[in-house]
């Protein structure tokens, strides 16, 4: 998830940058791109490292028990809120 971690930083950067360029430009249409791009890679991070690990854990036991937890109201915690979400668990 380092990567991912790097990837956010760098769209926060682009989007500050983003902020203070003029609406309706070339550049800006071109700089929401790129962060719309980003946020792609980012999902597919994610994903990616879902599937991965929901196949491990299946291949390496024999029974698998679920827990359900009340993720929105964990997310609320504005604190927590960017490291529940990276976990992928909502």
């Amino acid at each position: 998830m380092l990567i991912a971690k790097k990837l956010d930083r760098k769209i926060h950067r682009l989007e500050k940058k983003l902020a203070r360029q003029q609406k309706d430009s070339k550049r800006r249409n071109a700089s929401h791109l790129q962060i719309a791009k980003l946020h792609n890679e980012i999902a597919d991070i994610r994903t990616d490292f879902l599937h991965k690990l929901s196949t491990k854990i299946v291949n390496e036991n024999q029974v698998i028990v679920l827990e359900d937890f009340k993720v929105s109201g964990m997310v609320n915690n504005r604190k927590l809120a960017r490291a529940i979400n990276q976990l992928a668990m909502v």
